[in-house]
């Protein structure tokens, strides 16, 4: 069996209501799965940037989604990033009482996450960073009891 690889898209579409589910469709009619979307407006407020994450084993399968995601009339722009600035931020609440609360605030000055939040029974922590280090802080937390977590997908751009 072949290995899967991640590969991230970067989608300049132009800002008009329903290309996100154009381009979801697309995704859902041919039995693609996105593994990460993060979409936001560009600096032109008349586009916006979709990073689109896919996992495949066969690179002719993200050459194929390239080629039909051209085709669509918003789209003006489809580049596979190899070479980019890949980040990500994470919300997470945990603990479940107060004596691990130090424990916690430890991991986080390790990993520079910030205190969101505090209350009676956990702590709220915002992180940025590559897709790994976002991995490893919650790995890390995960023995106080992670309650609640979101994370945004990736965000990229390729370096010059």
């Amino acid at each position: 069996m072949a290995k899967s690889t991640q590969y991230v898209l970067s989608v300049l579409v132009e800002n008009n209501s329903g290309v996100l589910i154009r381009i979801a469709g697309l995704f859902s009619r041919r039995g693609y799965n996105i593994k990460s979307l993060n979409v936001a407006e560009t600096e032109n407020k008349e586009y916006s940037r979709m990073t689109i994450v896919v996992e495949s084993d066969d690179e002719k399968t993200v050459h194929q989604i390239e080629k039909q995601l051209r085709k669509l009339y918003d789209v003006r722009d489809v580049k596979q990033l190899d070479d980019a600035v890949c980040r990500e931020q994470l919300i997470i609440k945990a603990g479940n009482d107060a004596t691990c609360r130090q424990h916690m605030i430890e991991v986080a000055n390790l990993f520079g996450a910030k205190i969101v939040n505090v209350a009676q029974q956990e702590l709220m922590f915002e992180l940025t960073g590559e897709p790994e280090k976002i991995n490893a802080f919650i790995d890390l937390l995960r023995p106080y009891h992670i309650n609640k977590l979101v994370r945004t997908g990736i965000s990229a751009l390729e370096r010059d």
